[in-house]
């Protein structure tokens, strides 16, 4: 275990200062788009612009990712990311910036692609479970650091966007001075929702809901907090106290569910999710200790809400299919936090910095009334037939994280990058060289083979021939 986290260390400090930047952003924008005299339906947007944004991502970042490889293409979007940053105080205007966080959303779902398929990859089955727990926990702890470290510093001046852009920029340099190898291609995925919608209906749409909720909250807790009278500081540990909140109940609230009826515990995260949103928005606290712990409160309530509903994806899915089944899940939940902003905008308009949480509640009564519903289309797995509780499997960051990968022997493994244009090295792991090369078509020789010894066959004379047998890896 120690080796592992030792080659992955400079991977998990990216991760950090990436995160830690774009923590601040999201804290960051809301309040400065006010301080700006955006209208709250402009900040929606914004908002929403960088789910949109992490959509497209998910579907076109793998061509990107696989055109130029992992290094490279980390390198460019990360240091894209960085000059979209730097470029909020420069053009202060909703359009600008709702692109600016197109840019963002994508740059971030190509990050968390390499950066998930690279842990998984150096990663044992042995110890899958503990690094991907690890990075998940450095993800949100540094987000949420990012979110805080606004209260030190004025939005209103051109500083917290440079520091923003700075830490996005250093999130470069250990990835691309690691001397690790660079993982083998990513594999493509189709996001089919009728094949989702058959395996888990309950998953496919609590997920929408899930992100419809989960993505107001995310990028307009800030603006909540500075229209019921909180200061920077105090609306900045406003939002941070949400995802608090979150990390405290998810893997208490999935090892139950490991015990009961995941739709059951999806039913009680939407019912319990909602009341503390009415309450919130009928009692409207002023007191900044109060607002807090119904904040920790809710982020209690409605955060493990995704990792539920992919976990009960999961039960019903075959093997082969989870890397699909997690990258259609976070497409749904991505498509709801398109939604969610938007929508609670417009209520905010209209009822007050309450519509937030009128938004929510409809959501979550939404999710617990339609798997409500399913409760009685489908018996309940018993607990044996399902597969454990694993956040690190589950958690809406990337789009290529798996339960159960399969190990490859990298030592049986030749790098992409190492291919001549139309040719095909065969390996030989007895003399661990090259010893051939042979003609093969040109869509085969980008996906990396797993090369199996030689065997001796008859062939249609009767003579004996070296046949030469090769696995896909």
């Amino acid at each position: 275990m120690a080796q592992t986290l030792a080659s992955i260390s400079a991977l998990l400090l990216s991760v950090a200062m990436l995160v830690f930047g774009h923590g601040l952003q999201t804290t960051l924008l809301p309040l400065a788009a006010a301080k700006a005299s955006f209208t709250n339906l402009e900040i929606g947007v914004v908002s929403s612009s960088y789910f949109f944004g992490m959509v497209l991502g998910c579907l076109a970042a793998p061509h990107v990712i696989m055109r130029a490889g992992h290094i490279r293409a980390y390198a460019a979007m990360v240091s894209l990311m960085s000059a979209a940053a730097i470029f909020h105080p420069i053009l202060v205007d909703p359009f600008s910036w709702s692109l600016i966080r197109i840019i963002s959303g994508f740059c971030l779902a190509a990050f968390y692609m390499v950066v998930e398929s690279w842990l998984n990859e150096r990663a044992t089955n042995e110890n899958r479970g503990t690094v991907m727990s690890i990075y998940i926990v450095i993800l949100f702890g540094f987000m949420m650091i990012g979110q805080i470290s606004i209260s030190t510093m004025d939005i209103t001046s051109f500083v917290p966007f440079a520091i923003a852009s700075v830490a996005v920029s250093l999130a470069v340099m250990p990835v691309a001075l690691t001397t690790t190898t660079q993982p083998a291609p990513i594999a493509l995925v189709q996001f089919r929702p009728v094949k989702l919608y058959r395996n888990s209906p309950a998953a496919l749409v609590g997920t929408l809901l899930v992100g419809v909720a989960n993505g107001a909250l995310w990028t307009l807790a800030p603006l909540y907090g500075s229209q019921i009278g909180f200061n920077s500081d105090q609306s900045a540990f406003y939002a941070a106290a949400i995802i608090g909140g979150g990390m405290l109940s998810q893997w208490p609230i999935g090892r139950v569910s490991d015990l009961i009826d995941r739709r059951l515990v999806l039913i009680g995260i939407g019912v319990s999710t909602a009341l503390v949103a009415l309450v919130i928005a009928f009692l409207s606290p002023t007191g900044f200790y109060v607002a807090a712990g119904l904040a920790v409160l809710i982020g209690i309530c409605s955060q493990p809400g995704y990792a539920i509903a992919v976990a009960h994806a999961f039960d019903y899915a075959d093997p082969e299919d989870f890397v699909e089944t997690s990258s259609g899940l976070l497409l749904s939940f991505g498509i709801g936090s398109i939604i969610g902003p938007f929508t609670a905008s417009i209520l905010m308009n209209h009822t007050g910095p309450g519509g937030l949480y009128f938004m929510v509640a409809a959501a979550e009564i939404a999710l617990a009334g339609f798997v409500l519903a399913r409760l009685f289309a489908r018996q309940a797995l018993d607990p044996e037939e399902k597969y454990d509780f694993e956040y690190a499997a589950t958690a809406q960051v990337g789009s290529v994280m798996s339960p159960e990968p399969l190990d490859v022997d990298a030592d049986n493994v030749i790098p992409p990058e190492e291919f001549p244009a139309y040719e095909d090295p065969i390996y030989d792991p007895e003399a661990q060289e090259i010893t051939e090369e042979v003609i093969i078509p040109e869509d085969e020789h980008r996906h990396g083979h797993r090369l199996a010894a030689d065997t001796t066959e008859e062939n249609e004379n009767g003579e004996q021939a070296t046949v030469e047998k090769r696995e896909d890896s």
